[in-house]
């Protein structure tokens, strides 16, 4: 995005905010999620960590946990709050991932990586695997949260439809996150710029829309007979909502 790594920043203060992420799960190894320098959570701090020989949190992963209220699992995902699609990694990064340095995709637009608050603590809840996010899961992944003391919950989620509010378990667990002073920050959806696409829209929450980046790579191509081309090989951009 171009922001500068020489504002001013508080890292003391920004390290007492614990930012709740209900997506895919967490990848916790991934460099954005180092926690050298930190001290331990938060004193308001009352949420868990789903341990296993497999997973484990840290000072900046300071909760993780999975929902899956049928008790039926995909055969190709991993039980437990890792990620086993990537999404709730990148999301959890966007928000709150940690200096990486020499950043790139496969070589290409190499830079440093960070979120908007890389001093800020993740809390994960795994809702969304790779055949669906139930309702139930994502209601009681907010009851947690919320129980847990979260400052803000960051949801890159969203119904495939419109659906009414009092069918829509995005917008009732905003509500009660926002009752217990509780921000929740919403995708808008994918399918826009198209008009009457927008998916999350309660008026108690924040809708944030997708953004881009102007910016194309190309490489160069020879052909036999002496010819050369520069050919696109993809348009970097961003996505509002993952899953759902």
């Amino acid at each position: 995005m171009g922001l500068s790594e020489q504002v001013s920043r508080v890292p003391s203060v920004e390290s007492d905010i614990i930012v709740g992420v209900i997506d895919t799960g967490i990848w916790p190894e991934s460099p954005s999620f180092l926690d050298r320098g930190y001290g331990p959570p938060p004193p308001k701090w009352k949420g868990s960590c789903e341990v296993s020989p497999q997973f484990s949190c840290n000072n900046k992963i300071i909760g993780a946990r999975s929902y899956r209220s049928n008790g039926q699992y995909p055969i190709n995902d991993i039980k437990g709050p890792r990620d086993s699609d990537g999404h709730g990694t990148h999301t959890a990064s966007t928000v709150a991932g940690g200096l990486v340095g020499e950043a790139s995709m496969l070589g290409l637009g190499s830079g440093t990586a960070r979120g908007g608050v890389p001093s800020a603590r993740i809390a994960s809840y795994k809702v969304c695997w790779s055949d669906d996010c139930f309702d139930a899961d994502i209601l009681a992944a907010f009851d947690d949260a919320i129980a847990d003391g979260v400052d803000i919950i960051s949801l890159s989620i969203g119904p495939t439809s419109t659906r009414e509010y009092f069918d829509n378990p995005f917008g009732i667990g905003a509500f009660h996150a926002m009752k217990k002073g509780i921000l929740t920050s919403m995708s808008a959806g994918n399918e826009g710029p198209r008009p009457f696409t927008i998916r999350n829209f309660s008026p108690w929450s924040l809708s944030v829309a997708a953004s881009t980046t102007d910016r194309k790579f190309f490489t160069g191509v020879q052909l036999g007979d002496g010819r050369k081309f520069n050919i696109l090989l993809g348009k970097h951009g961003g996505q509002g909502i993952g899953k759902g």
